[in-house]
Parts: structure tokens; C-alpha cells; sequence
């Protein structure tokens, strides 16, 4: 038994270096302050302990040299759908929507599939936090924060829900349906619009009903799942992400969520630099699509995409960068990359990365930056993590060092060896 005990507790003060080490010699870059040049980071257990350039190494902990490397924190996806989506033409792979209008009883969280293959290939590209989001209908479900490592989607979760998503109705012309020819005309587009419009308010006004009566506490009452999920975001707990491209539609938002008195966060705002003064005004933050687009509209300037984030930080307002992608999550850092080389200062660019989407989420307490207390979220580069040949050499995900190898690497391997 004595043995046996002793087994144990050798497996566990292994276990507890894994993730309990100091890194020596590296630019440490904590993005809420200057950097430090010759740096030193402490973590233990998972956390950062301390970080200077003089720190006091423990007896018996793990020192990485990382002597002209480069250490940033963990870059953050604000809008994904990675451990729900794999192959988007294989309909049995994608787990994103649900029939009906009205699903906030969903969870995206309980649907990540941890092994699926974008997310080493992400993660190897510095990218070690994300909202993976669902989609379909008019209020799609609940958003989870998650990070890009781990066995099952409890290890994975961060924080769940994160957000409410909704898409909020436009005025559609185009028509989707399979064989359908030419737009449809713009009255009915409209009276379609209208009507689903009608249908969220009235689900707001029948979910504060239920929770009137939840209150009252009425013995007729009985519970209901899509309306106990409404409850948090009422309460203004939860923060309701709006998906509005076109300046219609993010004012119909805003004047929607001040009626209803809800947390608002844009996303895909297009066209926010056109109301950017009124979002500074409102304290909304937005969560920016792919700058590398083509202009929303035939006459819009050719750099539309890439001026936008200039523009909202010019404006004062808060932004975040997201991919809204799977396959395609990777490139979020050249994202930002090309928001500077059309006037983003760097230093905001490489915050819409990390420390503002953490605010927006609600835990920067725990990530976004290199700081005493958070969780040691890190990558370790031989540059700017912005640029594309910059190399990704370490991951660290809560203290624990996670595999880079993937997919891309495999095949690449593979196919550079043929003869």
C-alpha cells in the first residue's frame, strides 16, 4: 500500500510540472504593457506566476531556454465554428444548425468534436482560444468559448455559454431555394422581413412573461427549456451577438437590443464606419470579420475591407478580429496583418488578437494577456506572429505544452519526401 501511494504521488508532482516551468531569454511580449527584452516567465500549476527580467527560479522546476525568441499570449478567434463543422460538403460532419426559428436552448459546446482536424491545424498557427458559434434560423443558440486543446469538450471549455446568437432579419431578394431563378420581388422580400421581425419580438415579450411567472412562482408554472435559456440574456448576464453586415440592419439592432434592454455585440458589421460614432456612443463592441474581402458594394472603394478597423479604432470603438471560419481559422493573424498595413496601429491590431476580445468575452481575467494571475496562455515564435513567415516554435495552452503537428505539416511531410 505504502508502494502504491508513493506511485501516486510521483504521477501527480509529474503531472504538475507538465504544466510548471520557467522560460529564460526570450522578448516577452504581454500586450498591456512594453515589452521585455531578455525576459523570464514563471508558471505553476497552469498559471503565470511571475514575469520580468529578474525572476527567481524555484528548486527543481523546468527551464526553457528561449533565448531571441519571441513570447506573445495565445491568439483569440472571435467567431468560428471549429469542433462543429468538418467537411462542409459531407452533411453528416456539419453540427451547426437546427430546425426552427427560435433554438436558444441549444449549446454549441456539447457539440465540439475535440478530435476534429482544423483544430491542430489552427492551433499551429498560434490560435489557442475560440468561439465556436452555431448558426441557422433567427436566434441560433448558445456560443461557447473554448480552447483549442483537450480530450473531451469539458477540458476544452473556457467559458459556455459566451454569447447568444442571433441573426437578425434583413430584407432578402435573392432567393435560396434550389432551382429558383431571378431575385424575388421586393414586396414580398419585405412582408418576409416584417414578419420575422415580428416573430423576435414577440418571443422576447413571451420570454419575459416566463419569467414573470418563474418570479411569481405560480404552482400552474411549468418549465421550459428555450425560455430558461432566454433568462441569462434578460438579466443582462449574457451579451447577444448580432450578426448585421449592412448599416440597416446594425442600426435595427441597436434600436432592437435598447428596447429590449440587452447586451449588444455586432458581428460581420460591414458597414460599421458608418455608424461608428453612434457605436462608440453606445459603448457596443463589434466583432470584425476577414479584412482580406472584396468591398461590399460595386462603388465601394477597393480597400473598404481592409480601412475598416482603422476607421472604428479612430472612432474609439472596441474591436475584435474573427476568422467566422473553419478551414480557414488560420489565417486570422494575417487578418490583422493587413488591417495595419492600411493604418490599424500595430499594437491594437495585435490587441484585437488577445486582450480586447478577452474583455468583450468577459475573461480577461484569465487570457488576453501576459500578466501575474492569468492563465499561461502562450506562444513562443522567432518573430511577429502577424507576419506569415514568421514560425510558430512552442504552444502552451494553461501551462501545458500542446503538439503542433497536424494535418498540413502531415501531408507536406509526406509529399516533400516523393521521389
Amino acid at each position: 500500500m505504502r508502494e502504491l501511494f508513493v506511485c501516486l504521488v510521483c504521477v501527480a508532482s509529474l503531472a504538475a510540472a507538465d504544466n510548471t516551468f520557467l522560460l529564460r531569454g526570450a522578448t516577452i511580449h504581454p500586450v498591456s504593457g512594453p515589452e521585455i527584452r531578455d525576459g523570464m516567465l514563471l508558471v505553476k500549476d497552469g498559471v503565470i506566476a511571475e514575469v520580468g527580467t529578474k525572476v527567481a527560479v524555484p528548486r527543481g522546476v523546468r527551464v526553457i531556454e528561449a533565448r531571441g525568441l519571441h513570447v506573445y499570449p495565445g491568439l483569440i478567434d472571435s467567431g468560428t465554428q471549429l469542433g462543429l463543422a468538418e467537411i462542409s460538403s459531407v452533411r453528416e460532419t456539419v453540427d451547426t444548425t437546427e430546425i426552427g426559428d427560435f433554438n436558444p436552448q441549444l449549446r454549441a459546446i456539447i457539440a465540439v468534436h475535440p478530435a476534429s482536424e482544423h483544430i491542430p491545424v489552427t492551433r499551429a498557427n498560434g490560435i489557442t482560444t475560440a468561439v465556436t458559434l452555431p448558426s441557422g434560423g433567427i436566434i441560433s443558440g448558445q456560443g461557447a468559448l473554448i480552447h483549442l486543446d483537450g480530450w473531451t469538450w469539458e477540458q476544452m471549455q473556457v467559458q459556455a455559454p459566451v454569447c447568444m446568437v442571433l441573426q437578425f432579419p434583413v430584407i432578402q431578394t435573392r432567393q435560396e431555394r434550389p432551382g429558383a431563378r431571378g431575385p424575388r420581388p421586393f414586396s414580398e422580400a419585405k412582408r418576409d422581413y416584417e414578419r420575422r421581425l415580428q416573430q423576435l419580438r414577440e418571443f422576447f415579450e413571451q420570454a419575459r412573461r416566463y419569467q414573470k411567472a418563474k418570479l411569481a412562482g405560480s404552482p400552474e408554472f411549468r418549465t421550459d427549456a428555450r425560455m430558461e435559456a432566454m433568462l441569462p440574456v434578460l438579466e443582462g448576464k449574457l451579451p447577444v451577438l448580432v450578426h448585421a453586415v449592412r448599416e440597416r440592419a446594425i442600426r435595427e439592432a441597436i434600436a432592437f437590443a435598447e428596447s429590449q434592454k440587452i447586451r449588444l455585440v455586432l458581428a460581420e458589421a460591414r458597414e460599421a464606419w458608418k455608424v461608428a460614432d453612434l457605436l462608440k456612443q453606445k459603448n457596443i463592441p463589434v466583432i470584425l470579420g476577414p479584412t482580406l474581402e472584396l468591398p461590399l458594394e460595386e462603388d465601394d472603394p477597393y480597400d473598404k475591407a481592409y480601412t475598416l478597423p482603422a476607421e472604428l479604432h479612430r472612432a474609439g470603438v472596441k474591436f475584435a478580429f474573427a476568422s467566422f471560419s473553419t478551414s480557414f481559422a488560420r489565417n486570422l493573424p494575417y487578418q490583422a496583418a493587413m488591417a495595419v498595413a492600411f493604418g490599424l496601429p500595430y499594437e491594437e491590431a495585435l490587441k484585437a488578437l488577445t486582450l480586447y476580445p478577452a474583455q468583450i468575452w468577459g475573461v480577461s481575467d484569465k487570457l488576453g494577456s501576459i500578466e501575474k494571475g492569468k492563465w499561461a496562455d502562450l506562444i513562443v515564435t522567432d518573430g511577429d506572429p502577424l507576419e506569415t513567415r514568421t514560425q510558430i516554435k512552442r504552444v502552451f495552452i494553461q501551462g501545458r505544452e500542446v503538439d503542433l503537428s497536424n494535418k498540413h505539416l502531415r501531408l507536406y511531410e509526406i509529399y516533400s519526401r516523393r521521389p
